[in-house]
């Protein structure tokens, strides 16, 4: 064959390698008109986040100024727009208060052990049931642990109560009985066992129902993967180190990351139950002094500073902890 032959017939194949597969995008109408069922699913959602999320936004202006409720001729948005404006006095009044220091320790502290009791414990729960081959035991376990995560939180305060008080307690008595009577620690009313009986109530109430998010990772994992590691020889151990976990990374860094966001977040209700007059210096953190200052002090102007102050301090974890996830090979969020 020729080289002008050769030639002729390398030429279709380097213009095909060149050809990219051209992208079409389907009209939004047609879209709409074809997945209908989907975007009315999506409206009552959407509707949730305007109202709750977006539109309280507006509020934010009483961070910038002394709001008072009956400024204007009348209404929310009059008083807003009459109020008198401070600028960041609000903040300063915040920062340099003697309250900060403390708030930020308490909420640090808790938030913290949260993260290293509280956050892997799903994931070694779920690596647990995965495991398991009976399945009418393992279904009949997720059931039982999945039950805490409905129960009011005010019930699980009831119960812890009526288990650690220092009056009847069951446990306090069993404890009374071993150590003696009178020796028995306060556990519902010291203030350094306040952070160990909120972070069992969480391990209690929320372990199950956290483990599905990861059971569905685990259920993603592809099956021929165990099967190559089991012929070259590998445990169960080492199969749950080198394909199961490694399987379930990408939903733990994600996981990770909004945890991370949510560090200033700790549960107002939960606190709000356990917090009495002597535990208050380790249980005062910024959900509890929001409204403490919003609704009992009437202070609404001081409590949209602290509220704005920790949505700001989410942002800026959410997306430092994901651009180092990315640096780490991760997907993220985003």
């Amino acid at each position: 064959m020729s080289n002008s032959a050769a030639a002729t017939l390398d030429k279709p194949v380097e213009t095909a390698k060149k050809q990219k597969p051209v992208k079409t995008k389907m009209p939004w109408g047609r879209a709409l008109k074809q997945h209908y069922w989907l975007y009315l699913m999506l409206v009552p959602g959407v509707l949730w986040m305007l109202v709750f999320c977006y539109l309280p936004m507006g509020g934010l202006v009483m961070a910038f100024e002394n709001f008072n409720p009956y400024a204007g001729s009348g209404g929310l948005i009059s008083a807003l727009m009459e109020s008198e404006k401070v600028g960041w006095k609000n903040f300063q009044t915040l920062f340099v208060g003697t309250d900060f220091m403390k708030l930020l320790k308490n909420t640090l502290s808790i938030s913290v052990w949260n993260l290293l009791i509280a956050f892997p414990a799903p994931i070694i729960f779920a690596l647990i049931l995965n495991e398991l081959r009976l399945m009418w035991f393992k279904r009949v376990s997720q059931t039982l642990v999945y039950i805490p995560h409905f129960v009011s939180m005010v019930i699980v305060y009831a119960l812890t109560s009526q288990l650690f008080n220092a009056q009847d307690g069951f446990i306090y008595k069993m404890i009374e009985s071993i150590v003696g009577v009178g020796n028995a620690p306060n556990i519902m009313g010291s203030p350094k066992y306040f952070v160990p009986v909120l972070i069992g109530q969480t391990l209690w109430k929320e372990t199950g129902y956290g483990t599905i998010i990861y059971l569905a990772a685990l259920a993603s994992v592809d099956p021929q993967l165990y099967e190559a590691a089991r012929i070259d020889g590998a445990g169960r151990w080492n199969l749950m180190w080198h394909v199961t976990l490694p399987g379930i990374r990408s939903t733990v860094v994600i996981m990770l990351i909004m945890k991370v966001g949510a560090i200033l977040n700790t549960g107002y209700e939960q606190i709000f139950l356990l917090q009495n007059a002597t535990n208050e210096s380790v249980s005062e953190v910024f959900d509890t002094y929001v409204y403490n200052k919003g609704v009992r002090s009437g202070q609404y102007s001081l409590a949209t500073t602290a509220g704005l102050f920790k949505s700001v301090v989410s942002l800026i974890l959410v997306l430092s902890a994901n651009k180092c996830a990315k640096l780490l090979g991760e997907s993220g969020l985003y």
